[in-house]
């Protein structure tokens, strides 16, 4: 994409506005051809959206002494904030700044100017008080406070100073360059978007970067198994021995598996084989209108239960390790308490979940869309084609980091005309995938809304009454401390369900960058503590912090209860099963 004349990019700016016009009407004229048509919302749940978040907003202007508070400390704050206006830079007292971790705010611009400055300042000052506001109602329905508050969120990050053209110091001095080819190259960039009739914002990565199955999900393994709803992909061994007991990778429904396989540098799978593990992983199937009743049962039964018996069967192990990231984690431990009880609890070596809940107490902002009104609406959204389209998971897992996975590619793609720089996670992320209404409605219903799945015996699957304390095998938790999904608070307090004593770790940064950190990284860091209290914040004090990567410290925990000890490396493709293509697979590779 053509840029400015720097010495990075030749291109002169007035060859980049004659390209930049060039690509408009190009782009304009395939807009028109391909009229995006985009269904509309229902307008009850929207209406239950606005109603309940004016209801929260409503009870907090009901209580005139908090409200009384919080307009005297308003007051006082821009009270100071104008009287900067007419000090030295070095004589102001900041009255906002941004949070850690924000980094909408990062040019030098936004300090070293004073009319930016102010700007960003008033718009983090009216944030903190809007905010205020909402936290300050006596409503305690948690979900509307959840909703209430992810409305202002929206509507803070939507409006702030740093998506405008004239607001933003960085774009200002872009436009200046290049004369505003950028602006008319970012338009142009917009109606390619909407024609694609994705929505926008579709470019975060640079897509021509990757090829699956040679630069990406590359480690040399085999499709062995397959049928209506899963591939089992076994990879070569890489090791003159391994360890006895395999394992078993159980992946979300919401993305491709391939997370734990990104590049080489960074694969957990690739890592894993080459400490010496027998690697399977489940590549499920991308649904459509045939799997609208594939529900829990089906995904547990003939997914997780299926390819937990092919293992063991082509390897000859009495047991098989299981681990899972997220939702995957979850599904292992139902799958788990049904071979419980069934009497084969012993096939289940160890159990790892990462990232997962077996507690949906607390969702965090994910509490709005927990009520029975939200999932009746999904259930009348998706009732015509048997399931959520991956591009609508897509856009509501990007709203919950808006600024980071949906304003901050709107400013480099719109405004400054960036092309996006090749990130092999956010390729991932966009590599999502459908889910079937029947699994949506039961996953939903009976443990996120119900939250039965801690209640010993309140879940039955399969014919079986579940029951996670009877779970006493090697159990390991892992939590990840900034984790926007799962809170690593409530990945831990999911811990005291289980039989036994598990074994907990937090690890470092967030939902799935904290999973994808090779120990050749030396990132992120990683927290232990062997005392397991009832409080979680009490866990982490007593906790000791180690550098680097928690994937060394998780495979000789996985050596330390497997009393199999090694054996010959095992070659993909043994009976029962076969050989039917290399990895990564057919399931995942139509993007």
């Amino acid at each position: 994409m053509s840029q400015p004349k720097t010495p990075e990019n030749p291109q002169s700016p007035s060859e980049y506005m004659i390209e930049a016009y060039s690509r408009l009407a190009d782009s304009m004229q395939h807009f028109l051809a391909n009229l995006p048509s985009q269904k509309p919302a229902a307008a009850s749940g929207l209406l239950s959206s606005i109603s309940t978040v004016s209801e929260v907003i409503g009870g907090a202007l009901a209580r005139p002494d908090q409200l009384l508070e919080i307009q005297a400390q308003a007051v006082k704050d821009w009270t100071q904030f104008w009287q900067n206006m007419w000090l030295p830079a070095e004589a102001q007292q900041p009255v906002a700044q941004p949070e850690r971790g924000d980094r909408r705010f990062g040019h030098e611009g936004w300090n070293s100017n004073p009319y930016f400055n102010q700007i960003k300042q008033a718009h983090l000052l009216a944030g903190r008080q809007l905010r205020q506001i909402v936290q300050a109602s006596p409503e305690q329905d948690q979900s509307k406070r959840a909703l209430a508050e992810l409305a202002v969120e929206q509507y803070l990050n939507a409006v702030a100073p740093t998506n405008f053209v004239m607001t933003n110091p960085e774009v200002v001095r872009r436009t200046v360059d290049t004369g505003g080819a950028n602006l008319v190259s970012g338009f142009a960039n917009l109606l390619e978007d909407l024609a694609a009739g994705r929505g926008i914002v579709q470019r975060r990565t640079d897509d021509d970067a990757f090829r699956l199955g040679e630069n990406l999900a590359c480690t040399p393994g085999s499709v062995v198994y397959q049928n209506h709803l899963m591939q089992l992909i076994q990879y070569a061994p890489s090791t003159k021995a391994v360890r006895g007991r395999p394992l078993l990778y159980v992946p979300p429904l919401v993305n491709k598996y391939y997370m734990i396989d990104l590049q080489p540098k960074s694969s957990l799978v690739k890592w894993l084989v080459d400490q010496g593990h027998t690697v399977f992983v489940i590549s499920w199937v991308e649904p459509d209108e045939s799997h609208r009743d594939c529900g829990l049962e089906e995904y547990v039964g003939d997914g997780v239960l299926a390819a937990h018996r092919l293992v063991m069967e082509a390897t000859g192990a009495d047991a098989v390790d299981l681990f899972g990231f997220c939702m995957g984690g979850t599904l292992l431990t139902i799958a788990s308490a049904v071979l419980i009880a069934r009497g084969k609890g012993e096939q289940v070596g160890s159990a790892t979940l990462i990232g997962a809940l077996v507690d949906f107490a607390d969702m965090m902002e994910w509490t709005a869309f927990i009520t029975e009104d939200q999932m009746s609406a999904v259930d009348a959204h998706i009732g015509e084609r048997g399931y959520i389209a991956k591009d609508e998971l897509q856009q509501l897992f990007s709203m919950m980091r808006s600024n980071d996975l949906i304003w901050s590619a709107f400013i480099n793609h719109y405004l400054l005309d960036r092309t996006a720089p090749p990130s092999d996670l956010l390729y991932w992320f966009e590599h999502g995938s459908h889910i079937p209404e029947a699994f949506l409605n039961a996953y939903n219903r009976e443990l996120l809304l119900d939250d039965h799945l801690r209640i010993p015996g309140a879940v039955t699957l399969l014919g079986e009454k579940l029951d996670l304390s009877k779970i006493d095998g090697p159990v390991m938790v892992i939590g990840l401390k900034d984790d926007h999904v799962s809170s690593w608070k409530s990945v831990y307090r999911g811990c005291r369900y289980f039989g036994g004593q598990p074994t907990f770790i937090l690890g470092g940064s967030g939902h799935n960058a904290g999973v994808i950190n090779p120990p050749s990284a030396n990132k992120h860091g990683y927290w232990t503590n062997p005392q397991m209290p009832e409080d979680a914040d009490a866990w982490l004090a007593g906790a000791e912090k180690h550098e680097g990567s928690w994937w060394p410290r998780w495979s000789q925990w996985l050596y330390d209860n497997d009393p199999t000890g090694t054996v010959p490396p095992r070659k993909p493709g043994q009976a029962p099963l076969s050989v039917l293509e290399p990895a990564p697979g057919s399931f995942i590779t139509a993007r």
